[in-house]
């Protein structure tokens, strides 16, 4: 998926998640160790993505990876998703999908939003 980025776009994620954190900092925090977890495992963000916005997340279902590892990831996912602020997360994630679950992971793991400015890629 290919997704153009304009530094206004990032910056109004960027914002957002930063609201986000202030005013439900446990639900972030838990948001940040998922991102950690899926960078740790080497899965794509998408894959993230689509399974917080309960979409078809098949085609980026991490490839030789054994089904226990896959279980405990998406016990952690189910954990952030039974929080009770959780649909403010999701709201975020809806408003900004054309931004790319990529680029918005990269904004929680603090990349500046000038660095990720123009085009991106993940498959």
């Amino acid at each position: 998926m290919v997704t153009f980025c304009s530094i206004n776009e990032l910056e109004a994620a960027n914002d957002a998640l930063k609201d986000l954190k202030k005013d439900n900092e446990s639900l972030y925090q838990k948001l940040l160790e998922v991102v950690y977890l899926t960078r740790a495992l080497n899965f794509k963000f998408h894959y993230m993505g689509a399974l917080i916005m309960d979409e078809d997340a098949d085609q980026y279902t991490p490839n030789s990876v054994h089904e226990s590892v896959l279980r405990l990831y998406k016990k952690e996912l189910r954990s952030l998703k039974r929080s009770s602020d959780f649909p403010a997360l999701k709201q975020i994630f809806s408003k900004f999908k054309h931004t790319g679950y990529t680029n918005i992971s990269c904004l929680i793991l603090g990349l500046n939003p000038i660095k990720l400015v123009g085009a991106s890629y993940s498959k």
